[in-house]
């Protein structure tokens, strides 16, 4: 029932009518990729937020703390950062909200770096609430993100204008600048977060989230084709290394049929990310890694950022510095809390007062990009 539905969508999906561009051709991406050159970064939030909405609400927004850790990213020379939106601070005052986003553009710029916009997310917390943030779960890795759409929103279909102006307000005030690298525009979509949630994760989740979710996801890549943008427009594979075409699934097809760059997720040692590559290049179209580093899976800088560096592949780790997002915590202590700090980091690159976390992976960082001093 499922391919069936897809199969419906994606016929519907590719014969709407056009009001701007159609996906970039595979020369027009690459075109791209030769004048921006290869990309390398992070995942970012700051230290002191615990998720998107502490990020970005007014009275959270914190430019002199971005400003200052956008200066360590630079001090290892990533020239580009990966960053997370939500639709509700826009949601609540529209105007405010582009106007911090261009603030953090303008902070990002002053620290020669680009900016990869994500604007919807399926993971962690369904239900995401306006004003003050809870605390963190302490040793709980990511214990506050929340995802754009929440559970009310992807469910109620009048609540997809919401998410269609957001879409456009956004990509609209941006597209043509060229601070900006790209357009994620859905994060891990067919995320049902059950390694989180464990057992209890159906009654976290809304029914059928998968199949609303690839509805919602076919009608956010046109909004944001419909904005005509000038940077790329990209939503990333995250499950297995997808071998042929005939073996992806419906929320695959439509993530890589409707990019103009290649986008992935391998938390994986080199030899089977290797793999996701190779597999990858068959779209002839340039490729990101826009999730990769966990330290105990054996997925470190060293050698995963010099090979991605090699094969042309953008690199964005995940998690920049420790703090309120906590993802220097494994995964599994969503199940098993840890009650001190790990004995090996999961994520992140720098300790809260910018100290790297093991200054060899710091130094290995800056040799790759060119940073080295």
């Amino acid at each position: 029932m499922r391919q069936f539905f897809a199969a419906l969508l994606l016929m519907h999906f590719a014969l709407s009518p056009l009001s701007a561009r159609d996906r970039w051709t595979a020369e027009k991406a690459q075109e791209w990729w030769k004048n921006r050159g290869w990309v390398s970064g992070a995942n970012y939030l700051p230290n002191n937020a615990i998720n998107q909405l502490e990020m970005w609400q007014a009275e959270t927004f914190d430019p002199a703390t971005i400003d200052r850790e956008l200066g360590w990213a630079q001090d290892l020379g990533f020239n580009s950062m990966r960053v997370f939106l939500h639709h509700l601070p826009h949601g609540q005052d529209p105007a405010g909200f582009l106007e911090r986003v261009d603030k953090f553009l303008v902070i990002a710029a002053k620290h020669k770096i680009g900016v990869l916009f994500v604007l919807f997310d399926s993971c962690w917390d369904p239900n995401p609430v306006l004003g003050k943030q809870r605390d963190p779960k302490p040793g709980v890795h990511n214990s506050g993100w929340v995802q754009s759409p929440g559970a009310r929103d992807l469910i109620d279909s009048k609540r997809h204008t919401v998410l269609e102006k957001y879409t456009r307000d956004v990509i609209g005030r941006f597209k043509n600048d060229p601070r900006v690298d790209g357009w994620d525009v859905w994060n891990e979509p067919d995320n049902q977060n059950d390694n989180s949630y464990g057992k209890n994760w159906l009654k976290q989740e809304p029914a059928r989230k998968v199949d609303r979710t690839l509805e919602l996801l076919a009608k956010s890549m046109r909004w944001a084709q419909e904005c005509d943008p000038t940077q790329p427009i990209t939503s990333g594979v995250w499950i297995g290394q997808w071998p042929e075409d005939g073996k992806l699934s419906p929320t695959e097809r439509v993530q890589i049929d409707h990019s103009d760059v290649i986008s992935y997720h391998s938390y994986d040692p080199l030899d089977r990310s290797r793999k996701c590559v190779d597999n990858l290049r068959r779209y002839n179209r340039p490729i990101l890694c826009t999730e990769y580093m966990a330290r105990p899976q054996g997925s470190n800088f060293d050698p995963m950022l010099g090979y991605m560096k090699e094969q042309g592949v953008g690199a964005y780790n995940w998690g920049f510095i420790e703090g309120k997002s906590q993802t220097n915590y494994p995964w599994d202590s969503w199940q098993k809390p840890y009650k001190a700090e790990p004995p090996v980091w999961f994520h992140d690159i720098l300790r809260t007062n910018g100290k790297p976390y093991r200054q060899a992976e710091a130094d290995y960082i800056r040799k790759v990009t060119g940073a080295a001093k």
